[in-house]
């Protein structure tokens, strides 16, 4: 069975929103470790509004080791409506969100990652369809913006897989959640 995993930058304080705002001094072990998450996945579940974010930047980036990775991966993207902009390799879900990702996770392929797409991340982290958080905490007190844990989900309880800083004071955390 395939793995939902769900990467997501946080502030210190918990901001998951707009990390280009808060996020600084990224070393090399940051990218390294993004390269390991993604090696392992081929397909991505994103919300329609990182959709629409996304489809403008992407394509044209040359920020690796994601602009390859993303630009060449199957997006399942949940959305009612059809995008403005299409971007290859698109999957639209207008199926409910947790019996399609059920579904995707019994399909053969590699990891399933979540890239941003804080309310999807929610509601799949509240249904028990994350299998594994990969979390990079960076040395930042946001304080605006959207947090990822800030949500009426039951208790959770995690295990913790690994944990690394880098030089920059980054956190390369892995958890994977207890059964409910």
């Amino acid at each position: 069975m395939r793995k939902v995993v769900l990467y997501e930058l946080l502030s210190l304080d918990g901001i998951a929103e707009e990390p280009g705002n808060w996020m600084f001094d990224v070393d090399q072990h940051v990218f390294d470790n993004l390269s390991r998450i993604i090696s392992s996945q081929d397909a991505v579940l994103m919300g329609r509004g990182t959709y629409d974010y996304w489809v403008d930047y992407w394509p044209s980036s040359d920020i690796e080791p994601f602009a390859s990775f993303i630009n060449h991966t199957t997006k399942h993207v949940v959305t009612s409506s059809q995008p403005a902009k299409q971007w290859n390799d698109t999957v639209l879900v207008d199926a409910p969100v947790t019996d399609y990702v059920s579904g995707l996770k019994l399909q053969n392929g590699g990891d399933i990652g979540i890239h941003g797409s804080i309310s999807l991340a929610q509601s799949l982290l509240e249904a028990g369809l994350v299998d594994e958080l990969r979390l990079v905490i960076t040395p930042t007190l946001a304080h605006d913006g959207r947090r990822l844990f800030d949500h009426k989900d039951a208790l959770r309880r995690l295990t913790l897989l690994d944990a690394q800083s880098t030089p920059s004071g980054h956190l390369l955390l892995a958890y994977r959640p207890l059964p409910t």
